[in-house]
């Protein structure tokens, strides 16, 4: 191929290059421009640079072409390419992604591509539509009808908003020895057994275990966070009983905070968690006796995220429980190394949500104020204390 067009790269056009090559993802195109610019700078010829860069002949011409002509950027860019025009008007694309937010036809429980594509047919003049045509459209609205989420979705009313502010303003305090904030809160966990000794991994090849398993019933752990220092509690237990709970209250006040005046203690709606529960568990003098050094405060119903041990709880089950495990004792176990391991390291929840952040993210849930002008509101926002 005759040379018609010469590059000749500046310093800084010739740094760009080098950056670009060396730099993070980049398009493989894109980067095959490059060492083309760089080699013809460099005075290889065209079959040369076909040969070391291995692109075809065209290639090298049109980003050639595209510096002497234009510049550095219309070499590396992609030019325009001609193609079919597209099937679907807007008004058609739209009437698209309106029947994929309808109402699946009866009998079927979401829409699919084929059903999508039919329905477009009848409502409009279009005799055929491909499932991709339909898929790409939905694709560039970011809508996919056969996707779905299980959410908690929250009533957020004046209630909810005096919870969150009443835990988020505990997170956002200093830490205070004698009056420590601690996140509490459960999870289920099956016990189960391997059937057949599961094969170790070697080289090129995984590790691979039988589908088939043996239930060795439930287990329950009650994971305890502080929420201003490095430390958690993993117990387990059978079950999740309001004794269970009262119990774990009064390991918390007379073994993990001995010397504390007043615990701070972040948990959920669940019905054990409740002052009750200790009256249940203990006499009375005992029960008052545990409640006296223990403040409860409840994050609102269906808003777990608020409670920083969920977080925790998380990271136990993707490093610790993410396996089969068999046995109570073997549970226990092997919590417990993980427990040790994570306090070792001092790991901490770093939490970036506060109330400020709230009220400027959440303004339009937060309910308006009803009280006259001129005039003063007192609502009850203390904590029960006992």
């Amino acid at each position: 191929m005759n040379v018609r067009f010469r590059v000749e790269l500046s310093q800084t056009e010739r740094a760009e290059l080098m950056a670009l090559l060396s730099g993070g993802k980049r398009a493989v195109r894109q980067l095959k421009r490059a060492q083309i610019l760089l080699a013809a700078d460099a005075g290889a010829s065209d079959a040369e640079i076909v040969r070391s860069v291995g692109v075809g002949g065209s290639t090298v011409y049109r980003t050639k072409r595209g510096f002497v002509l234009g510049n550095l950027e219309a070499a590396l860019s992609e030019e325009p390419r001609p193609g079919a025009n597209r099937k679907l008007t807007g008004k058609e694309e739209a009437l698209l992604v309106a029947t994929a937010c309808s109402s699946p036809p009866a009998g079927r429980a979401r829409w699919t591509l084929e059903l999508l594509a039919d329905a477009i047919v009848k409502l409009t003049p279009h005799e055929r539509l491909s499932r991709e045509t339909v898929r790409r459209r939905l694709a560039e609205n970011d809508h996919k009808p056969w996707r779905k989420d299980m959410w908690c979705i929250p009533q957020i009313d004046a209630d909810y908003v005096a919870r969150m502010e009443d835990v988020l303003d505990l997170y956002a305090e200093a830490p205070d020895p004698k009056r420590p904030v601690v996140c509490f809160d459960e999870s289920p966990i099956q016990l189960i057994d391997e059937v057949r000794q599961p094969i170790r991994p070697k080289p090129g090849q995984i590790k691979r275990y039988d589908c088939e398993y043996r239930g060795h019933g439930t287990a329950n752990l009650f994971v305890f966070l502080d929420a201003h220092r490095s430390w958690r509690k993993v117990k387990v237990t059978e079950r999740r009983a309001a004794e269970d709970f009262a119990a774990c209250m009064r390991e918390l006040v007379d073994i993990h905070y001995p010397q504390a005046e007043r615990i701070r203690l972040v948990l959920d709606n669940l019905s054990t968690h409740s002052a009750g529960a200790l009256y249940q568990a203990f006499p009375a003098d005992e029960a008052r006796r545990v409640l006296r050094r223990l403040e409860f405060h409840y994050v609102p119903k269906h808003a777990s995220w608020l409670n920083m041990v969920e977080i925790e709880i998380g990271v136990l089950a993707r490093q610790c429980l993410d396996r089969r495990i068999d046995s109570h004792a073997r549970l226990v176990v092997e919590t417990a190394a993980w427990e040790k391991g994570r306090n070792a390291e001092r790991a901490r929840v770093k939490w970036m949500f506060t109330t400020e952040k709230a009220r400027a993210k959440m303004a339009w849930a937060y309910p308006k104020p009803t009280a006259k002008s001129g005039q003063v509101q007192r609502v009850k926002t203390s904590v029960p204390r006992y």
